[in-house]
């Protein structure tokens, strides 16, 4: 057993792939991650299942979009049933120790209950994590999470003397979820989560569980809760980010003068549940570098704590080990007039990183432009477990295909009334606000900032009726337990 590798997924939140060395950027440098995709397999045209941490979460480790495994939503309790198989119950159940340390967000939060002067208890959702097949789990479930309800880091920040002051700006409504940590770099949450999966990989966490017991092969799920807002990189990483390189949003302001568009509230605010950040007329351009200056601080940081990861796996585990990096999905930065990601089609957040270091680093420095979605992910890791290198498919109802294999005709990311689906070159976009349809569809060659909304044009009357007949084939073969 112990021949097999030790496999480690590490996953960002809310991360831009442009904000990475390895797909362009040079504002900050990210250079274990660059390290990483010259190692394995960069894949240029990878797709979330859904722009909502919780749907998304929850197809990466099923292998199934959300309207196969049911929890399709941030805010309705849609949690996983227990007969929806995942990554933690495969791996546990092929031999392996199961840890994930980070963010799980496989439940809906309780935000009407959160309080400004208060941390609530969390152990009802650190048991019903656990009861999905985790042995090992130390829990940072979302920066403001850990400031509303006690998870593992709360209660260690607490400890430590900091937590009241994280509270205090998380709440604070004039900081507009952009300020530097108030705290030492080491107690950001991502620093945590760092220290948190180094230790466990080198068994000096003090945990006394059965993954001390014996030598079976190890997954890891670190589980990084950044650059996910508030952004609070600590003042420190600030000088990392190349201010001239930032450039600026990209924003058509025309693009809003037709209010049948589905985001038209959300730039001219209020966005009454639209987009997250919108409203774009009420902050100014300083607003927007500070808040993509400590974006991408945060991911200088991340980058750090993936170089202590990955240095302490192949310590411990020299070249058996397969590595995947990937987010749930990305962020508007002030493109469109927008931060955040709520009831977002745009490739700003659809359109994810995904790295793939193989075992022994086979096929290093490699680029795939296979159309992708984060449900490949699944059967992939499950057939670096299994000794002949087969994993789920389509017959065990899962949506994902293994990443060496073909890819997809057309890839869906969908939540609660929302759908899109793209083949790459098209995509077409339908939901629902209230009792109000939306449909948009945009050609991302000849459109790639997606600003012109041709659904319904005679002209791409074809490429529409595809793409709609796409969407529904997936709906109409649900595979739902």
């Amino acid at each position: 057993m112990a021949s097999r590798p030790a496999v480690l997924l590490i996953t960002a939140d809310q991360l831009r792939r442009d904000a990475l060395g390895c797909y362009g950027n040079e504002a900050v440098a990210t250079p274990n991650l660059d390290r990483l995709a010259a190692d394995g397999t960069v894949f240029d045209c990878t797709y979330t299942a859904s722009p909502w941490c919780l749907p998304s979460r929850s197809s990466l480790l099923t292998g199934r979009y959300p309207h196969n495994h049911g929890a399709y939503s941030n805010f309705r309790d849609t949690r996983l049933s227990a007969d929806v198989p995942n990554l933690y119950q495969e791996f546990g159940a092929r031999g392996y120790s199961v840890g994930h340390i980070g963010k799980c967000h496989y439940a809906p939060v309780p935000y009407g209950d959160t309080r400004p002067d208060r941390t609530l208890p969390y152990e009802a959702f650190r048991e019903y994590y656990m009861s999905l097949g985790i042995e090992h789990l130390a829990l940072q479930d979302d920066k403001q999470v850990s400031v509303w309800y006690y998870d593992d880091y709360a209660q260690e920040l607490e400890k430590a003397g900091h937590l009241e002051a994280y509270r205090d700006a998380v709440w604070d409504r004039e900081a507009r979820k952009v300020f530097p940590f108030p705290g030492p770099a080491e107690w950001h949450p991502d620093a945590w989560v760092g220290r948190k999966t180094c230790e466990w990989i080198n068994g000096d966490d003090g945990a006394h569980d059965s993954t001390r017991d014996d030598d079976r092969p190890r997954f890891i799920w670190a589980s990084f809760s950044g650059p996910h807002f508030p952004f609070d990189a600590p003042a420190e990483y600030l000088s990392r980010v190349d201010e001239t390189k930032l450039g600026e949003p990209h924003v058509v302001a025309s693009e809003w003068d037709d209010p049948a568009r589905l985001h038209y509230r959300s730039f001219h605010g209020p966005s009454q549940g639209h987009m997250e950040g919108g409203g774009y007329h009420d902050r100014d351009a300083d607003f927007w570098r500070r808040l993509r200056l400590n974006y991408h601080a945060n991911v200088a940081l991340i980058d750090d704590q993936i170089g202590e990861i990955i240095a302490a796996a192949q310590a411990a585990f020299g070249d058996n080990l397969a590595v995947v990096f990937t987010c749930d999905h990305g962020e508007m930065l002030g493109n469109h007039g927008f931060w955040g990601k709520n009831r977002c089609f745009y490739d700003d957040v659809l359109r994810v990183p995904l790295i793939l270091c193989r075992p022994g680093r086979e096929g290093a420095g490699t680029r795939s432009d296979r159309l992708s979605s984060l449900v490949d992910v699944y059967p992939t890791l499950l057939a670096f477990a299994d000794a002949d290198g087969a994993a789920a498919g389509a017959d065990d109802g899962v949506d994902g295909r293994h990443l060496d294999g073909a890819g997809h005709t057309h890839v869906l990311a969908e939540g609660e009334r929302f759908l899109t689906v793209t083949d790459g070159r098209y995509k077409l976009v339908n939901a629902h606000v209230g009792d109000t349809a939306y449909a948009e569809m945009f050609d991302l060659e000849a459109d790639p900032h997606e600003v012109d909304n041709m659904a319904g044009s005679d002209d791409h009357a074809a490429a529409e009726r595809d793409l709609q007949a796409a969407a529904l084939g997936a709906l109409v073969n649900a595979a739902l337990p």
